[in-house]
C-alpha cells in the first residue's frame, strides 16, 4: 500500500507530460517552417536562386548555412524545451516553500514527537521532498503502533520506506536530462558535418580551372561558419541547462537522505 500511494504521489507530482519524440517532431517541424519561410524569404537575398545574402541581412546569411541548419535548429528548439519543462517539475518538485525550512519544521515536530503534525505539513508542502518525507512519517507512525517486531527491525522498515519512496521519485526528476546531455554532445558532432560540407564547397570553388569563384568561395566559408556557430551555442546551452538541473536534482536528493536519516535516529532514539 506504501508503495501505491508514493507511485501515485510521484506521477501526480509530474502531471501530463508530452512524450519526448513528439516534442522533437514538433521542434523539426517548427524549424523547418522558420528556415524556408523565414529565413529563405526571397527580401533577404540579392538573386531569385538565394546564393547571395543582402550585405548585413543575417537571417539570408543563416539561410545559406544549408540543409544541416534546420537540424541544428531543432537541437536548439529541443533543448529549450526540455529546459523549461526541467525547470518547472524541478521547481514543483520542490515544493511550495524552501526546502531547508520544510525540513528544520519536520525535524522539531520530530523532537516533540508529534506525527500528525508532521504529516499534515507534507501535504502543506507538497513536492518530491514531502512525498518521501510524509511515506517515512507513515511508516514511523505505523512502527510505533507496532509490537512484534525488534526496535532494529522497525528501524530497518522506516528506512527502507524511504528508501523505495525516493526511488519511485527520482525518475521524475531526471526525466529527459539524458536527452539534453545527448544534445550537448550531437549538436557539436552535426555542426562539424555542416562544417565539413562548407569546406568541401569552398575548396571546391578554389578548384575550379581559372580564377576560383569569389561567390562560391565564400558560400563555402560562410556555411561552415554559420554551422559551427550554431552547434556551438546549441551545444554549450544544453550543458550549463544539464549541469544546473542535475545540480538542483543533488540538492533534493541530498534533503531526502538527511531527513530520511533524521527520522530514523529519531525513533531509534525514543525506543532504545
Amino acid at each position: 500500500m506504501a508503495k501505491t500511494n508514493a507511485s501515485s504521489n510521484a506521477k501526480k507530482g509530474g502531471g501530463f507530460q508530452l512524450p519526448a519524440w513528439l516534442i522533437i517532431i514538433a521542434a523539426f517541424i517548427v524549424s523547418e517552417i522558420i528556415f524556408h519561410k523565414v529565413f529563405g524569404a526571397p527580401e533577404h537575398f540579392l538573386n531569385e536562386a538565394k546564393t547571395e545574402a543582402k550585405p548585413g541581412d543575417y537571417l539570408g546569411i543563416v539561410y545559406l548555412g544549408g540543409f544541416v541548419v534546420p537540424f541544428l535548429m531543432t537541437m536548439f528548439i529541443t533543448v529549450v524545451a526540455f529546459s523549461i519543462e526541467r525547470a518547472f517539475s524541478i521547481g514543483k518538485a520542490t515544493g511550495k516553500g524552501k526546502t531547508s525550512d520544510f525540513l528544520l519544521k519536520i525535524k522539531g515536530f520530530l523532537d516533540s514527537g508529534d506525527l500528525d503534525s508532521a504529516i499534515s505539513a507534507c501535504d502543506t508542502q507538497k513536492g518530491s521532498v514531502a512525498n518521501v518525507v510524509q511515506a517515512g512519517l507513515k511508516k514511523y507512525k505505523a512502527m510505533d503502533a507496532n509490537t512484534v517486531l525488534t526496535t532494529e527491525q522497525k528501524v530497518l522498515n522506516i528506512s527502507k520506506e524511504i528508501e523505495e519512496s525516493t526511488t519511485l521519485e527520482l525518475p521524475m526528476l531526471q526525466k529527459n536530462l539524458p536527452i539534453l546531455s545527448t544534445l550537448a554532445s550531437v549538436s557539436t558532432l552535426i555542426a562539424l558535418f555542416g562544417t565539413v560540407l562548407g569546406m568541401i564547397r569552398a575548396f571546391a570553388a578554389m578548384a575550379t580551372s581559372g580564377s576560383p569563384d569569389p561567390a562560391a568561395l565564400a558560400a563555402g566559408i560562410s556555411e561552415a561558419l554559420i554551422n559551427t556557430s550554431i552547434g556551438i551555442f546549441t551545444s554549450a546551452v544544453a550543458i550549463i541547462s544539464y549541469n544546473y538541473f542535475s545540480n538542483k536534482i543533488d540538492d533534493l536528493t541530498y534533503s531526502i537522505d538527511e531527513i530520511g536519516f533524521s527520522i530514523a535516529q529519531t525513533f531509534a532514539g525514543k525506543h532504545s
